[in-house]
Order: C-alpha cells, then sequence, then structure tokens
C-alpha cells in the first residue's frame, strides 16, 4: 500500500488562491468542470485508480492551521480576512473528483461549484505525478544528486543576474524532491532565488508566495461574457478584486496579439507586467516591448516573468536578448522539480466547461501561441479562431 499524499492544504500553486478569493466574491455560484489531460501518452499501471482515489480521499482531512492563517494574513495583504475565515473552514470534498481507469488509460473529471474546485488541479497532477514513478518502480537520482544539481542551477542564475522563482509543484516528481529543490534554494543569503508559487513550501522556508492567476480565469470568462470580451473582463475583474496588487497579467489564453489589442493603455499602465507561458519567447519580449513603447511606457520600468518550459540555456538565450530592454524574471518549474534522471511527465488538467444558468454546459477553450497547445472542444475551438480572426 503506497503512503503518496498531502500535508498541507496550502500544498498548491497560490495562484489557485487568489483566484478561489476571487471567484468567492465575483462568481460564488458558477458552476465548472475540469478533465485531466494525458498529454505525454503515460501508461498507467493497474491499480492505479485505486491509488489515487485513496490519495484524493485522504485529503478531505487537511485543514488551514492556525500558523498558516497567520502566515497568509502577514504575507498576502492583499487577501481579504473573510477569505482566510472561509479557507480555514474549507475541506476537500472528494466526492467532486470522478476516477476511472481502462487499461493503462486514466480519466479524471472534477466538477462542483467553482469556488469550491478550483483548488483540486495542481494537487491532482503532483498526486498522479508521484504515484506514476511510485508504482512504476522508478528508481531516482539520489538527494545529493539533486541537492548538488538545484545549487548548480542557482549559481549558474545568479551568475546571470537574473530573479527566478520555482514553480514546480503540478509536475514534481514527489514532496520529497520538492522539498530538497527548495532546501537546496535557500540555503544562500547572496542567491537570486526570490520565491515559489508554492504557498507551503513559501511558508516553510520562509520565502515569498508567487503568483497571480492562470488560463482558466480567462477560460471562464470567454464562456461567461464571449471570446471578444474574455482578456478585458477577466483583466478588468481582477482590477476590481486586487487594486492594483498581483500586477503580472497573463497574456497568451487567445494569443498574444489578441491580448495586446486589449491590454490598453490603462491595464498597461495598472499592472506590473505580463507573463510568457507558451510560443516563442525572444518574438514576445519584442511584442512586449513595441507595446509598451506604443503606449509611451518605460519598458524598463515594467517587466515579463517567463515561465514556458525553461532550463539554462533558455535562460540565458533570453537574459541576454532582454537585458536593458525590458525588466524580466523567470519562473522555472519542471526543470527544478523533476530533474531526477527520469523523463518528467507531461500531464495538465484543463477547465472544459461552464455551466450556463438553463443548466446546458458551455465548452472552455485555451489556445495559446502553440498549436500544439490548444485544448478544449475543436468546433469551439474553430469559433474562438474565427470571432478573434486568428490565422493559422
Amino acid at each position: 500500500m503506497n503512503d503518496v499524499r498531502l500535508n498541507s492544504i496550502l500544498d498548491n500553486d497560490f495562484y489557485k488562491i487568489t483566484m478561489q478569493n476571487a471567484v468567492v466574491k465575483l462568481f460564488p455560484s458558477s458552476i465548472v468542470k475540469y478533465e485531466f489531460i494525458n498529454r505525454g501518452k503515460h501508461h498507467f499501471p493497474e491499480g492505479f485508480d485505486v491509488a489515487l482515489r485513496e490519495a484524493v480521499n485522504k485529503m478531505a482531512e487537511l485543514k488551514l492551521t492556525k500558523d498558516e492563517k497567520k502566515f497568509m494574513a502577514r504575507t498576502c495583504p492583499y487577501i481579504d480576512l473573510p477569505y482566510l475565515d472561509f479557507l480555514e473552514g474549507y475541506h476537500y470534498d472528494p466526492s467532486e473528483v470522478k476516477i476511472h481507469q481502462e487499461g493503462g488509460d486514466l480519466s479524471v473529471v472534477v466538477e462542483g461549484l467553482w469556488y469550491r474546485t478550483i483548488l483540486w488541479e495542481v494537487p491532482l497532477l503532483a498526486l498522479i505525478s508521484e504515484l506514476h514513478y511510485e508504482m512504476n518502480h522508478m528508481e531516482r537520482d539520489s538527494n545529493e544528486v539533486v541537492m548538488s544539481k538545484t545549487i548548480e542551477k542557482a549559481d549558474s542564475l545568479g551568475r546571470l543576474g537574473v530573479t527566478f522563482a520555482e514553480f514546480g509543484t503540478r509536475r514534481r516528481h514527489s514532496y520529497k524532491v520538492q522539498n530538497l529543490v527548495m532546501e537546496a534554494l535557500t540555503q544562500k543569503r547572496e542567491s537570486t532565488f526570490i520565491g515559489s508559487s508554492n504557498v507551503h513550501f513559501a511558508m516553510k522556508y520562509g520565502v515569498k508566495p508567487i503568483g497571480t492567476h492562470a488560463h482558466e480565469w480567462f477560460m471562464f470568462h470567454a464562456a461567461e461574457y464571449g471570446f471578444k470580451m474574455a482578456n478585458e473582463m477577466a483583466l478588468e475583474h481582477w482590477v476590481d478584486v486586487y487594486r492594483g496588487d498581483l500586477g503580472v497579467a497573463l497574456s497568451d489564453t487567445y494569443t498574444t496579439d489578441v491580448f495586446f489589442q486589449q491590454f490598453d493603455k490603462k491595464f498597461a499602465k495598472l499592472f506590473d507586467g505580463v507573463r510568457h507561458d507558451s510560443g516563442d519567447a525572444l518574438e514576445f519580449a519584442d511584442k512586449t516591448i513595441a507595446h509598451y513603447q506604443r503606449n509611451g511606457i518605460n519598458p524598463m520600468f515594467k517587466y515579463i516573468i517567463f515561465s514556458d518550459a525553461l532550463n539554462l540555456e533558455k535562460v540565458e538565450e533570453i537574459t541576454n536578448y532582454c537585458r536593458g530592454k525590458i525588466g524580466i524574471s523567470f519562473g522555472i518549474g519542471t526543470n527544478l522539480t523533476n530533474d531526477v534522471g527520469l523523463k518528467p511527465m507531461n500531464i495538465v488538467m484543463k477547465l472544459i466547461g461552464v455551466q450556463a444558468p438553463n443548466k446546458e454546459w458551455i465548452p472552455t477553450v485555451k489556445l495559446s501561441d502553440e498549436h500544439g497547445k490548444y485544448t478544449g472542444d475543436p468546433k469551439m475551438i474553430e469559433l474562438a479562431k474565427e470571432f478573434l480572426r486568428i490565422k493559422d
């Protein structure tokens, strides 16, 4: 019997917490559906569904502790205290998660009120990843090797003079590996490491939790208000809740070109920067710099967070290209938390539908700047491209 489990309700990406706070405020009655997508066509061993169900059921026991609540209140003053009271009373409801296995194929669907189900995605992916390695009896690098690799990367990034954060919860090899990585990253005082997207590890190691919003924020707004209004309404609602805090806008849900048409001077001035998550990073930098310049904004007062499948070579290339043109920072995920001598999994979980008031499901889609990353109903993808005048 495996003992893969989550140990804290904050073992999640920070943007899930920030979005949940906004959803509780603005969309408390919206019902949504998420689906697991096995991009890497991984084969799951017999009994995987049973082991995953066991781990999911254990999550019902997780509860926000007093110390965790104090950490959130102290570190995140822009999050409402009534929300922290809500989170203190929140429990995962395992009945919201449907798990099914047929042969080596795994199906995981989450359905329910958005404000409740929003926290499932990241821990589910982390559990699936950890169970995959354990149940297939795949042996990773030793703890010493994991630590030394991480320190080497941190040293290289320090020499480049760029700030970076750890973004690797969803595809980590295991909780233990992420813990080793965080231990290694926080050893040196003069490091350029600035924080983690994982709230539990941010608290454990005394660093800043980092994140704003994810693709689902924009995907929901497209289902609710239409593709043409999605970016604008999503950004407007974010500003309504956070009043200028958490000011990094995700740009590629319906392609960067469409995003910049709606990221007008008001948003460009109000948001501190944008996040790059798909497509050519250098091309994106050029577009972002040009957009700020067109709006009379000095790009050196803004920044881009790059977070798309980064390794040291990519970080160095981007740094050399952007230095002196715009502020930059990096969110490095799998290359930190799953660089253990095994092939990292390629898995995601996406919002696939929003329930309309008449109980019909409106399919949601994500286009991104890379065709291979399009997700959702093929008909709806074509419709979105037509509405937004996106040409292949």
